[in-house]
Order: structure tokens, then sequence, then C-alpha cells
């Protein structure tokens, strides 16, 4: 990375950057561990003359050192053939009208949150406004090490209730919102797909108005008719760059699809999310009458709604890979 002409290449740069970063994230923790041992060394070594004057030190050493530790051993849970990976997600709304498409706003702003607290580049790939409020859909990609391996302990139905701000009687609304999540694809993996299984739509970029506004239909939506797989990119305003984008986003759907058929796991795959609707939810979060947001999966709970929505997801996300950890 300290070469001469590095970044005259950005696409490359960047994929070294990455690279870096997946590496420093094992390698950094461990190099951690080794200094506390080496301070500890020569902690015992003084306390031999002084045992009262070295244990503070001692005991704040032993609490790195047991953090660092920790974060190691969930670091091994992360070992999936595609963990490592940047994540696409994509959040839409399911049963409760406006109030589920206000959710899904709600829930993408959560996990934007989170990924910023965890240094993660977001990426707005597809954006659809709902009509009234919320959103009707968004793609994002998370980039940084081990983004995928992380949130899709989050894949699945969320289940918000609340006093609707949309009902004039102030009545108790339940509305339903769903994560999709899949690894970002290395672009030397080869998906082949045949163009006439492909329908390809153009249209305007619906984004706040002003200068995010297109006036050109640069906008991309393809269909993949055998699969029935839909993707959707605005996110640049060339129509060339949005149809390549959107193409990575199928190939890494097909992919996975191709994968779960292999593996006969298809149907658990998609059932795990199933309808967006009662019955299928990993999570609920309530906000009155009470305030708690509980993991169906693993019984994980809390009462601090409001950190929980700004992004405190960590506390879910490890309970649930620990227990996939247990049950493999």
């Amino acid at each position: 990375m300290s070469q001469p002409g590095f970044w005259d290449r950005q696409e490359a740069a960047q994929a070294t950057v990455q690279e870096k970063r997946k590496l420093s994230a094992v390698v950094d923790p461990l190099d951690r561990v080794q200094r506390h041992l080496d301070d500890a060394h020569v902690l015992l070594e003084l306390g031999e003359d002084d045992p009262d004057g070295v244990v503070a030190d001692l005991d704040k050493g032993l609490a790195e050192m047991t953090s660092t530790l920790d974060s190691l051993e969930f670091q091994v849970m992360l070992s999936g053939e595609h963990d490592a990976k940047n994540a696409i997600i994509t959040i839409v709304p399911g049963a409760g009208g406006i109030d589920a498409q206000d959710w899904a706003e709600m829930l993408a702003k959560m996990y934007v949150h989170w990924a910023e607290d965890h240094d993660f580049e977001v990426e707005e790939q597809d954006f659809q406004r709902g009509e009234e409020a919320g959103i009707r859909s968004v793609t994002y990609l998370v980039k940084g090490p081990y983004a995928y391996g992380r949130l899709r302990a989050e894949q699945g139905v969320h289940r918000l209730v609340r006093i609707s701000p949309f009902d004039g009687q102030a009545r108790r609304q339940t509305s339903f919102a769903s994560l999709e999540v899949i690894p970002e694809l290395d672009d030397d993996i080869q998906i082949l797909i045949d163009d006439k299984d492909l329908r390809v739509d153009t249209f305007r970029s619906s984004g706040a108005g002003g200068q995010h506004v297109n006036k050109t239909e640069s906008a991309i939506r393809i269909t993949h008719m055998p699969s029935g797989i839909v993707v959707s990119c605005q996110q640049e305003r060339s129509q060339h760059k949005n149809r390549a984008l959107a193409m990575k986003v199928l190939k890494s759907k097909l992919y996975q699809l191709e994968e779960a058929r292999q593996k006969e796991e298809l149907a658990k795959f998609y059932g795990e999310r199933g309808a967006i609707s009662w019955g299928n939810q990993i999570r609920s979060y309530v906000l009155q009458p009470y305030q708690m947001v509980k993991d169906l999966r693993t019984g994980v709970e809390t009462s601090n709604v409001g950190a929980v929505l700004s992004g405190d997801l960590d506390k879910f996300i490890e309970a649930y890979l620990k227990g996939v950890r247990v049950k493999d």
C-alpha cells in the first residue's frame, strides 16, 4: 500500500484495503493478547519486590486480555465460506400498511447506525420511497470485514408493536418488515446468466429531490424470469453502472439460491424469512404498552429499545451465532 502508484488503480487498491482489514481483524487481537502477556510477565517480576504495587495493573491487564479473547472467540464463529465478505441487505415492509413502511425505514436507519458504529461503509444501491410515509424497499451494500458473517444473524422478519402515529384514534398497531442478507460475491466467481432469461426495465431515480433526481432513465430493474428474482439499482447516474451493480446483486442471489439447492436446504433458507407477517418473526420490538425488544430464537431481551433502534445489536447477533455454533 505504501508503494508509488498504489492508488492509480482504484478498484484494485480498494480490494487490497479490504483484504488488509479482513486480515487485521484476526492478527491485531492476537498481537494485543501477546502484548498483554508480555506486560504481565514484567509486572510479575516487579511484584516480587512490591506485590501490592502491581495488583491493580495486573487486574486491568487481565480484564483487557479477557475482553480481547472474547472477541477472538466470536471471530471463530465467523468461519463460514462467505462470512468475511461484504453484505448486501434488502429491507422491505410486510403486513401493516403505512405503519409497516415506516417500520421498514426505522429498521433501515437501525442497521445503518449499527454499520457506522463498526466502521463499516454503507452504500445505498436502491431506495424506493413509500407514497405516504416510510419506504417500499431499500438495498444497501455494507462493506467491511465479516459484514456478512455478522449480518446473516439478522435475516428474517422483524415485528413492531406501538401506538400508530398514522391512526387518528391512537390505536395500537402491529407491523412487520423483513431483512434479507446475501454476501457480495467476488468478480471471479462465474455465474452463467442467459440474456433471454432477463427482463430489463429502466426508470427515473426516485430520490429525495433536488440534485439527486435524474431527468433521464438511469435506474435499472432486472427480473430473472426462471427464478423470479428481481433486483434494482439507482445509485449511479450512469445506466451502464447501475446495470453492472444490479447484475452483481443478481449473481450473488442466484449463487446463494443454487448453493441452497445443492445442499437441499432451499425450503429452509427461504422458510427462515417466510411471509412477512404473524408467526414468522425472529424478533419483536414493543414500544407500547411497555418497552422491550426480544429475540424469539435465542430469548435475549432488553428494555432499552432506544439503544437497539440506534444500532445496539451485538448482543442479539452474538447470541444467535453462538446458538448456531452449539447446534452445529
